[in-house]
Formats: structure tokens, sequence, C-alpha cells
């Protein structure tokens, strides 16, 4: 050992190689820093007396399985300018630290391939310790993005619980989350809007589902911005009312052929006509069901002229397609689809607004996802705080999710 590894392997600067002591499993290497760089740690002048020292340990990245620390006797100094007595810098930890900076980069490396129980146990380090340095990394790098170039976002809430949401802000551009907060409400979003104003942020769409507390909000704080409801969401409303029409006719028939027919078409009902099952006779099925009730079968192939509004050449196209879906859902005398045309015809602007800025809450699915993933592997987060950084965060994820 000599002080050029402590230099080039550890990065341990200013300090000198003493000698090496082993017990319990533990390499120590003894250093002692150099008597002209003792400084005063308010000031940074040289005009210092020593008096006394304190020895402390400092883990370091191991070798191999091995444990490594280093022991510094950190000098206590009077400076003459500021007339206190105080402990000197470690030029290789932070302050109330018990490792060295090299040590916290190594954990970092290692939680992007390991859980963060996982990583305690390698290093022999407490949960608490492996936990504290990666929130402490995330607080600094990512618990506030920066808001002034986003264009696109979108909006939603993501249930973590019983009962307990997060509202979600992504950047479409980048795919990054900019804000998490708690509850599903549009209070949720008021701190949001603030950054927003103080970034001086120029948003010109934002895409949500239909949501009243989402739109309100959005409307009266972005009332520039083009507001786009998510046709994935549309068509999940859509799926919803369906299930429901064909539970209210499975309660409403008798004991018989018909209603065992009913029960068996749930899943059906919700897929598009291409993703049936031939094998599974998932087509024939279907016909079956539809062929014993004109409210279903008039039901189920209107959910294939919904998705139309999505697929015309242009916006004055899609607008006729909508009319022309209102009105017959309107004669259709099917109380489901009359409700259902009320709703699309309230938001028809925002449906329509997809041809001019064709986003939607799609890449925010995906984003809810992982944060599932990661909750379930992590068996939930105590710490809402850490929970949060990590959603912050997660964007940059490269590797598995793990807790």
């Amino acid at each position: 050992m000599s002080t050029s590894v402590l230099y080039h392997e550890f990065r341990i600067r200013g300090y000198d190689y003493v000698r090496t002591i082993r017990e319990d499993g533990v390499t120590i290497f003894v250093i002692r820093q150099r008597r002209e760089r003792l400084t005063c740690p308010c000031c940074g002048t040289h005009d210092v007396e020593r008096r006394g020292e304190v020895v402390r340990r400092f883990r370091i990245p191991p070798i191999g399985q091995r444990v490594m620390q280093v022991e510094l006797a950190v000098a206590r100094v009077l400076c003459a300018h500021c007339d206190v007595i105080r402990q000197v810098h470690v030029g290789f930890a932070d302050e109330k630290r018990h490792y060295s900076r090299s040590f916290e980069r190594y954990v970092l490396e290692l939680l992007k391939h390991m859980t963060i129980q996982a990583v305690a146990q390698h290093l022999q380090l407490g949960w608490d310790t492996v936990k504290e340095i990666q929130k402490r990394y995330l607080n600094k790098h990512f618990a506030n993005p920066e808001l002034k170039k986003l264009k696109k976002i979108a909006i939603d809430e993501i249930c973590i619980g019983k009962g307990k949401f997060l509202t979600i802000v992504l950047d479409l551009k980048s795919g990054a989350v900019v804000y998490v907060a708690d509850g599903k409400d549009s209070s949720a979003l008021d701190a949001f809007w603030k950054k927003l104003k103080g970034a001086r942020a120029k948003i010109r769409a934002v895409a949500i589902d239909m949501s009243k507390a989402y739109t309100k909000a959005v409307r009266e704080n972005l009332p520039n911005a083009v507001l786009v409801y998510d046709h994935f969401h549309v068509i999940k409303l859509y799926n919803e009312k369906l299930t429901e029409l064909r539970r209210a006719l499975y309660n409403e028939a008798k004991a018989g052929p018909y209603r065992n027919v009913l029960k068996g078409v749930r899943w059906l009902l919700l897929k598009n006509q291409e993703n049936l099952d031939s094998e599974k006779r998932e087509p024939e099925r279907l016909d079956a069901a539809l062929a014993l009730n004109k409210t279903l079968f008039f039901a189920y192939y209107m959910k294939d002229a919904l998705r139309m509004i999505w697929e015309c050449d242009g916006k004055r196209d899609a607008r006729k397609v909508l009319d022309a879906w209102i009105a017959l859902a309107d004669v259709s005398g099917i109380r489901m689809l009359k409700s259902f045309a009320r709703t699309l015809a309230a938001h028809r602007e925002g449906i329509l607004a997809w041809y001019d800025y064709p986003i939607s809450t799609g890449p925010l699915e995906g984003t809810n996802n992982k944060i599932k993933t990661m909750s379930r592997q992590a068996y939930g987060f105590r710490d809402i705080q850490f929970f949060k950084l990590r959603i912050l965060a997660i964007h940059n994820a490269k590797y598995a999710l793990v807790g």
C-alpha cells in the first residue's frame, strides 16, 4: 500500500499512508493529513494552531468481498482570525458522513443493478444508509426538474394503495416526470402551476383524460393551451359502459341458454374484432351472443364506429364522424349510448383537438406501469418523499426496475 494507491484508486488526495491494520475481517488504512494542508473550516486561512484531534474511520470501496476503511485523526484547529476551535474539513468525505465520496459513487452504481437490500447485504451496511445515499443523490439531481422548456405535457393519476392516489405530470418530449403530488383533484396541481409561472414556460398542449378536476385546472391556469382528451381513455370509458350494459342484460335475462351465453362474453366484448382468437372460437362465441340481443349487438358495433373518429384524414372529416356517432346514439333508444353521446358532445372540441396535437397520456400509462413495478418490488414505500424522488428519476432507468 502507498500514498499513490490512495490517490489513484480511492481518490484520497493530500493525505499520507501510515500503516495497515487488519481486524475482524476489515482492512483499515491509517492515514494522516499533511500539516501544510490544515486550514480553518470557516474562513479557509492556513493561519491555524492545532488543538487536538478526533480519530474517525470512513468506509471506502471494497476490494472483492473485503470491507475496506481508512482511519484518520481529524485535527481540531484554532483559527487566528475567527478565534474558534473546529474540526478541519475531511477532503474525501462530506460533512457528518462515515463513508468517502468514492464509496458513495460505488453504492450508486450498484443500485442500478441491485435492490437496496441486496446492496446493503453485499456491502455489510445498514439498509437505511444505502437508502439515504440514493435519496440524497435523487434530491440533488431530480427534485427540481427544469420546466422552462416544457411545450407538451400529459397529466394523469395513479393509484398507489387503497384510496391513495398520486397526480403525475409528464413531459411528452423527453418522457420525464416533472411533477408528482398527492391526491387526484385539481388542488394537487396548485404547486405545479406556480412553478410553471415562475419558470415562464409556454405550454402549447395538454393531454388528459376526461376528468372534470383536471379539465377545470388546465382551463383556469393554461387558458392558451390546447386541451386534448386522450382517445385511449375515451375507448376505455366506453368499454366500461359496455360491460355495465352486458351486466344489466345478464341480470334481466331469465335462467336459460341466453343467460349462459352472456356470462361467457364479458372479455370478448372488450376486445377489438381483429384481436379475437379464432383457435378458441372467440368470434363464433361473440357472434352467438350478439345474435341473441339487438341492444348488445348495436352497442358492440358502435364501439368500432367510435374508433373511426381517430382514423380520419383530417379534423373536418373527424368532426363529421363524431357528430354522426352522437346523432345515431341519440336515436338508438339505448340509455347507455344516449348518456355516452352527451359525454362526447360535452368534450367534442377536446376530442377533435387530437388532430391539431396528436398527443395522449399513453406514455404516462407506461410510466405508471414502471411505478407499480417499482413499488411491488420494494414492497411499498413508507417514505413517500423518497418514493416521489424515485418517480421523478424513473425515466433514467435503463435496467430492470428494482426496489
